[in-house]
């Protein structure tokens, strides 16, 4: 039975996500690179190989959306740091399906906005859809270790991390690192900076067939005793160089969906928060009450000379939840789905065959 024609792509944006992406739809015979969109004017105009670390591909970046959009791709894979409704829209409206690693599972932290992109879809008869590695695959994990369970008491997510070497302060100062621990508005930047893991709460709430009464956020803080050099960055002393947020999803007054993240920066945290483990423990209190243990290592062949190598292997992570659910959007009705609204993504096309 002859292979059916891959799906035709774009990529949208070139950045650390983005680069990842670039190279794993080169890499996978079901995925066809068609054009992408460069943000940055300097990338205008070179090969998006170049860009992204292989070799030439034959196609070169630009920021002419129409072109892009007259190319009527399958699927847009969006990768920017965060999503830009109005580019969304004009996506979708054309007809084009999207995946998005951006800080969309739900798209309930936009508002209105929201509304937006589901009367794009409603017009160009597309599907947008959006995921990561956490919040987004964690929580997928979590619901299908959920599914050998006749009872659920509780959904619980911990993610914990040391991310001295994860350079990206665009979007970790919203949530509040590098404040100042005395900063009036910090108590309510956790929650913002964070708001995409409400989304992944009422994500698992769906899943489990429960409406919630409340969705809230608890949120903790630690500062530097020391200036911390980041390399693209410092963070001064006494500013906050530790967050912990708990998403908690609520039925009346108890809590049905607790997701939790703490991450850290450098040597010198006050209170000193110890990571007991860097990567997820997933536990589902029920009959049975099921726990995971999550982690990630290189392989054998993974090659890299600095931090900064490895932290290719989060982008990849990042990168690779909508990329093995282009097969599965592309044939989804119009609307915003999400993994409830799918049939299980498969990692089609990531064996090498020689």
């Amino acid at each position: 039975m002859p292979a059916p024609p891959p799906f035709r792509v774009v990529q949208w944006t070139t950045g650390n996500v983005g680069k990842s992406s670039v190279q794993a739809i080169v890499a996978n015979p079901t995925l066809e690179l068609v054009g992408c969109y460069a943000w940055s004017a300097d990338k205008v105009g070179r090969d998006v190989g170049e860009l992204c670390g292989i070799e030439p591909v034959g196609i070169a970046a630009t920021d002419d959306i129409d072109a892009l959009l007259a190319l009527e791709p399958d699927c847009v894979v969006y990768n920017p740091q965060w999503s830009d409704t109005s580019e969304l829209v004009r996506i979708l409206s054309a007809g084009v399906n999207v995946v998005s690693s951006a800080a969309f599972v739900t798209g309930h932290r936009l508002g209105p906005d929201r509304d937006r992109i589901v009367e794009a879809c409603e017009r160009g008869g597309s599907t947008m859809f959006g995921s990561g590695v956490s919040p987004g695959f964690a929580e997928l994990l979590a619901i299908v270790s959920a599914s050998i369970c006749d009872r659920v008491d509780k959904i619980t997510v911990n993610e914990a991390a040391d991310t001295t070497f994860y350079d990206s302060p665009a979007t970790e100062r919203p949530a509040g690192f590098g404040v100042s621990i005395d900063d009036p508005d910090l108590p309510g930047m956790a929650a913002e900076g964070t708001a995409v893991f409400g989304e992944a709460v009422r994500l698992v709430a769906d899943a489990l067939g429960v409406e919630l009464d409340d969705v809230r956020c608890e949120a903790e803080y630690a500062q530097t005793t020391e200036d911390l050099d980041l390399g693209s960055w410092t963070i001064a002393k006494g500013c906050v160089a530790g967050v912990a947020a708990s998403w908690q999803g609520l039925v009346g007054d108890r809590v049905v969906v607790e997701l939790n993240v703490r991450w850290r920066k450098g040597p010198t945290l006050e209170p000193d928060w110890k990571i007991e483990q860097d990567g997820w423990v997933i536990q589902i209190d029920g009959r049975p009450t099921v726990t995971l243990n999550v982690g990630f290592l290189p392989p054998p062949y993974f090659e890299a000379e600095t931090i900064a190598d490895f932290m290719v292997l989060g982008h990849t992570m990042t990168a690779a939840p909508p990329l093995n659910a282009i097969a599965a959007v592309v044939a989804a009705p119009p609307g915003i789905a999400t993994y409830n609204d799918l049939p299980l993504t498969l990692p089609r096309g990531t064996v090498p065959l020689r």
